[in-house]
């Protein structure tokens, strides 16, 4: 198959000049050949998709949640269009009574819920800037984009009210209301007051006393949706400023590319939500959802219970990152290795005759109907009994266990990738094509994509066989530029290009596969990012520490590392703890490993890191990093590749001593 089978070549391919980087062809998904699909017209908003859904289906099913009880499933409450809409407009009466007008900005805290939509709904319909808040960027943070944001009026979550108020009183120059999605205390109540902040109970909220109602004011595909921060690299959290055109943009491209296969949204369709809605990849999958009139269940807050809230709502499409998928397919792989001899056997039977079919170009339903009824559907009925759609983001997936999961689910289990910064939503891979397992397949047909290559890393954008190098993205999805920092923005958007920072491969058949991270940066399995030379600062600050390198990578959730610790330190602390033997022998020792792995804990938590950035694993090596291994260059800067080449099974063993 040649590149041509999902893309087509745009523009031709640049050499290098000038000290510049050359750039390989740019391409665009087959299906947008002619061009990218015109948006529909009348609809300039994110407020105008819900207001056409809700108009087309008002008594659909919208948001629903489960009433609360403990330990065990309850069943969904579900509210429909209408409902949310009528609840929306009152929402937005007493933002608006409250002083809170256009282009202001809007905060909501929380776990996903009926709120927090109801929440987004009104910043939609007011045009204020949704600015989702949220914890895992590490201490602090909150209260950094509160006043970076300049946000006036919060939406949270009952467990995250003494949280925002914790930031006061630094964020009360801009923070003057605090609504609960339930209720407030009074010992609450009164420690806003005496920092100027009205705090609310939902209910209180909803239904101030306003003497008269406000219009909602016209709203343009050029005005921004939402504010949301994000880490990536070191510093401050940098706000992504999305527009409603951005949104509207990926609804269309997505569109576009699930109804050439006929697998588009339909009105039946139910979404379970457990993604945060923080994140672009859950705000815009519900934004989809919610353009086709279907409904949106939402999770309990508790991994545990994941499976049992899956069995309760029976969802159609699921959203996960590799690491829920992970935990899916090991409790799967578990249960088959303890279900006996004869089931064993049956099972792997069907397996083999399953995925040969599908190899083969038969669709997973058409596959092994009868294996599917038998022995399959007990696993389709662990996920609800209706998942026809799972969609993995945020991290690469493995292919053995994307391969397994398609086979297995009965449903489409895809590979996906975006950034905030691309509004979710650049490449997704086909379903009923096994062979692109491994990739997050072909660009959607609302983006292009080049390749420009990274001599320093052995990246070339132009080879003939399996080009290399920074994915660039270009087109109407992609943000405006990061919130009050110009200087980031033009750094990462150069002549209308996106540059992404991660390595891409093209595959024969025009499917992408992420490869590397052209800066020192891990994504960890569940998405979250880790600036590698920051965190050996840090641990280099220990006294026992003279050299440190950190490892990690996308199918891990944890980070190891190697250690040169310091001979006269460790020395002394061996001969204190009755710890025999030489240097070396002393840095074999399982105690001096557990001491060391405690130092760099004690000052992973004097330094506020996040749980993510401690190192869970060590290997001490008596031998200092030198050039004689070529693991430094003359300036005693680390070479990363070689690192990890030359400990790959010291490597291997901590994650496999770990696990």
């Amino acid at each position: 198959m040649g590149m041509k089978t999902y893309v087509v070549e745009i523009e031709k391919a640049k050499e290098g000049h000038d000290d510049r980087p050359s750039v390989g062809p740019v391409y665009r998904n087959a299906l947008a050949r002619e061009g990218f699909r015109p948006l529909t017209d009348g609809v300039h908003s994110c407020w105008d998709v819900f207001r056409s859904s809700m108009e087309k289906y008002p008594n659909n099913q919208m948001v629903g949640q489960q009433v609360s009880l403990a330990f065990q499933s309850g069943k969904y409450v579900w509210l429909t269009y209408k409902e949310v809409y009528e609840t929306v407009l009152k929402l937005g009466d007493s933002i608006c009574s409250r002083g809170v007008n256009k282009g202001a900005r809007c905060g909501i805290y929380g776990i996903n819920c009926t709120n927090w939509v109801v929440s987004m709904q009104a910043c939609n319909a007011h045009g204020l800037h949704c600015v989702p808040l949220y914890d895992t960027l590490g201490a602090g943070a909150v209260k950094y984009i509160i006043c970076h944001a300049e946000i006036s009026i919060i939406f949270a979550e009952e467990t995250k009210i003494s949280e925002v108020l914790k930031t006061l009183p630094d964020t009360g120059k801009y923070l003057k209301t605090l609504v609960s999605f339930s209720t407030i205390t009074n010992e609450q109540k009164q420690m806003a007051e005496k920092h100027g902040l009205e705090l609310y109970s939902w209910e209180s909220f909803l239904h101030l006393d306003i003497k008269e109602q406000y219009e909602l004011p016209s709203k343009m595909r050029s005005d921004i949706c939402t504010i949301m921060y994000t880490s990536g690299t070191t510093g401050e959290p940098k706000g992504v400023m999305i527009t409603n055109e951005s949104i509207l943009s990926i609804l269309s491209g997505v569109n576009h590319h699930l109804e050439s296969m006929s697998e588009e949204f339909r009105v039946s369709d139910v979404y379970f939500s457990y993604l945060p809605l923080a994140h672009i990849f859950d705000r815009v999958i519900e934004e989809l959802f919610i353009s086709t009139g279907a409904s949106i269940g939402f999770w309990r807050g508790d991994i545990k219970l994941l499976i049992d809230d899956l069995k309760e709502l029976k969802p159609t499409v699921f959203c996960a990152v590799p690491r829920v998928l992970d935990r899916i397919y090991s409790g799967l792989v578990e249960k088959i290795s303890s279900s006996g001899f004869l089931k064993q056997t049956l099972f792997n039977i069907a397996y083999s005759y399953k995925l040969r079919n599908m190899s083969r170009g038969f669709k997973h339903e058409e596959a092994a109907p009868r294996f599917d009824k038998i022995i399959f559907s007990k696993v389709k009925e662990g996920l609800g009994g209706k998942m026809r759609l799972i969609l993995s983001g945020a991290a690469p997936l493995s292919a053995s266990v994307e391969t397994f999961l398609r086979v297995v689910t009965c449903a489409h289990v895809l590979q996906g990738y975006g950034l905030t910064e691309s509004c979710a939503g650049s490449f997704v891979a086909q379903p009923n094509v096994l062979s692109m397992s491994g990739t997050v397949g072909p660009p959607l047909p609302n983006v292009d994509v080049c390749l420009m290559s990274v001599p320093e890393m052995g990246y070339d954008a132009l080879a003939a066989t399996a080009p290399r190098g920074e994915i660039l993205l270009r087109g109407t999805s992609l943000f405006s530029g990061y919130y009050k920092r110009e200087d980031l923005t033009k750094e990462v958007l150069v002549g209308g290009w996106f540059h992404t920072g991660d390595i891409g491969e093209w595959q024969p058949d025009g499917s992408m596969k992420i490869i590397d991270r052209k800066k020192n940066i891990f994504k960890l399995s569940q998405g979250e990012y880790v600036s590698v030379e920051n965190l050996e600062s840090i641990f280099s600050l220990v006294p026992n520490v003279d050299a440190i390198w950190i490892y990690g990578n996308s199918f891990e959730s944890f980070l190891v590392a190697v250690v040169n610790p310091n001979k006269e330190s460790l020395e002394n602390w061996a001969a204190e703890k009755g710890v025999p033997g030489d240097f070396s022998t002393i840095c074999k020792n399982p105690k001096t490993n557990a001491y060391i792995l405690g130092e760099l804990a004690s000052i992973s938590k004097e330094k506020k890191l996040k749980g993510f950035e401690f190192v869970k694993a060590v290997h001490l090596d008596p031998v200092p990093f030198d050039m004689d291994r070529d693991l430094l260059t003359p300036t005693f800067k680390k070479k990363r590749a070689q690192f990890l080449k030359y400990y790959q099974n010291v490597v291997d063993d901590m994650y496999r001593s770990r696990r």
